[in-house]
């Protein structure tokens, strides 16, 4: 069906043609800039209107017009390119009737250039006199009230290149994502760390536990999954002898959405051999802070409507300690699964089909209990070994495992181990999970024969962690949904 237009819409398309009459493409060519509207501030800030006289500053810039105030033969616009705003005065004294007849096409949305010499006006503010106009991109949509913008977060997120056309701090966090994935590399870089790339097709379900995107391969007529995680390579990278290794990359999990979580999302994932949990905690501690002063200027962060201290000691708590804190439950007093059982119900856990064991049970406590009470950066330790299948065991207790998550501000941002090396220890955690994925755990590791292959060939003593980077730029950027911080998000049909 014929998309019916707008009267506005209808009048930008009408004047395609009159360009055309006057001898400009409506959609032009390349276009030479000297300058950005940050470089002519740079430059041109605190010089008084003799001074800018006399120096005659000539500038060449590009940008979309934002506002225009028309007024017979003088004319003022407001143009923006990605560092920021600036005026422009047109009179057709100066750029001639030919070209004014040219500007009086122009609406708010447009993309134009403009040569012209810096000045001030009589209020002080910072012009570009312009002295030739060229006519870029003609923009047959509208865009939305000044000052309202897009104000329906779906459709901010839905049409982002007009939130990014609308909304500074949209643009800000845009730019601000790659320093902040930079700054992270060039610290695991210092450290001697080698950034790899892994494949995102995977034949075997692992890495981690979560419900997989499939598609299918038609040369090899088979089916794939989508990476849930990039471990198991690295791992491999470990056996083969790189030692100190890292990604960034973009992984998949067929899941929930919400301020939390995308079901697409980038991470890094680091191994060091030789090392352990201990290890990773250091690097992550140190890794938020690096990362923090080179970003925000400081440990001390804005977040919410109050700050966070990077810089001291992050706290180091063991599940079933914030399990007791939060709840009044404790588990080191739960010795059977059906005291555990009981405890779920009165406390509104929901018990799914496959849990066979206490462990399942005090990690659901966990993950529907306590995320409040960690707010400042805190290191959950001792996880069950149960959820933990890729983990060494604890040494003074087998039930758990040498395994940490980060937390700060309620929620989780690392997840690092003492990996486990022992092929045949490992062998027998993907059977209990085989068994429980046929007892209905969708999120359980499949058999990897290669990967215990590889453990066969010796893995040194290891320490890894994930850390998931859209959660990292949340936090650096002082933002409450992942959204804010992926260009496009996915999303629901705007229909439903």
């Amino acid at each position: 069906m014929e998309e019916k237009l707008t009267d506005q819409e209808q009048a930008r398309r009408d004047k395609l043609a009159r360009y055309l009459e006057l001898g400009v493409e409506p959609y032009g060519q390349k276009f030479v800039r000297s300058d950005s509207v940050k470089s002519i501030r740079e430059k041109c800030s605190g010089k008084t209107n003799e001074e800018l006289d006399a120096n005659k500053v000539y500038v060449t810039v590009a940008g979309r017009i934002m506002s225009l105030r028309r007024m017979g033969k003088a004319s003022f616009m407001n143009i923006k390119d990605v560092s920021g705003n600036i005026q422009v005065y047109m009179g057709i004294d100066v750029v001639g009737e030919e070209t004014y007849n040219v500007f009086k096409l122009a609406d708010i949305g447009d993309i134009v250039g403009v040569y012209g010499r810096v000045m001030l006006t009589r209020t002080g503010e910072m012009t570009i006199r312009a002295e030739k106009y060229t006519h870029l991109a003609k923009s047959l949509r509208p865009l939305p009230e000044k000052f309202h913008g897009l104000t329906d977060v779906e459709e901010r997120y839905r049409h982002r290149y007009v939130d990014l056309i609308m909304n500074d701090e949209s643009m800000k966090i845009a730019i601000n994502r790659p320093k902040i994935i930079r700054a992270i590399q060039n610290y695991c870089d210092k450290l001697g760390f080698t950034e790899v790339e892994t494949s995102i097709l995977s034949p075997i379900l692992g890495g981690a536990s979560a419900r997989p995107f499939i598609t299918h391969h038609n040369s090899l007529d088979k089916d794939f999954y989508l990476r849930i995680a990039t471990e198991i390579n690295l791992k491999k990278c470990i056996v083969g002898g790189m030692e100190k290794v890292y990604e960034i990359g973009r992984l998949f999990r067929n899941e929930g959405m919400d301020t939390k979580h995308n079901p697409e999302f980038t991470t890094i994932e680091l191994y060091q051999a030789y090392g352990d949990l201990q290890d990773m905690r250091e690097f992550a501690e140190n890794l938020f802070r690096e990362v923090a002063l080179k970003v925000v200027g400081s440990t001390t962060i804005p977040y919410g409507e109050g700050t966070l201290d990077l810089g001291k000691p992050f706290g180091w708590k063991t599940m079933k300690e914030c399990v007791l804190e939060a709840t009044g439950v404790d588990f080191n007093k739960v010795t059977t699964l059906e005291e555990a059982v009981a405890l779920a119900k009165e406390h509104g856990i929901k018990l799914e089909k496959h849990w066979n064991s206490v462990g399942y049970i005090l990690n659901a406590f966990f993950e529907e209990k306590c995320d409040d009470l960690l707010q400042t950066p805190t290191f959950v330790h001792e996880y069950p070994i149960e959820v933990s299948p890729l983990t060494k065991k604890c040494k003074d207790n087998p039930m758990f495992t040498d395994r940490f998550e980060l937390f700060i501000g309620g929620m989780e941002y690392g997840n690092a181990y003492s990996e486990l090396n022992d092929p045949i220890d490992q062998k027998d955690r993907l059977v209990k999970q085989l068994e429980a994925k046929n007892r209905g755990d969708e999120e359980a590791s499949e058999m990897d024969e290669d990967f215990l292959e590889a453990l066969e060939y010796g893995m040194p003593p290891c320490g890894g962690i994930g850390i998931g980077i859209d959660r990292f730029v949340m936090l650096m950027t002082n933002q409450q949904s992942i959204r804010e911080v992926i260009l496009f998000p996915c999303m629901r049909d705007a229909n439903k």
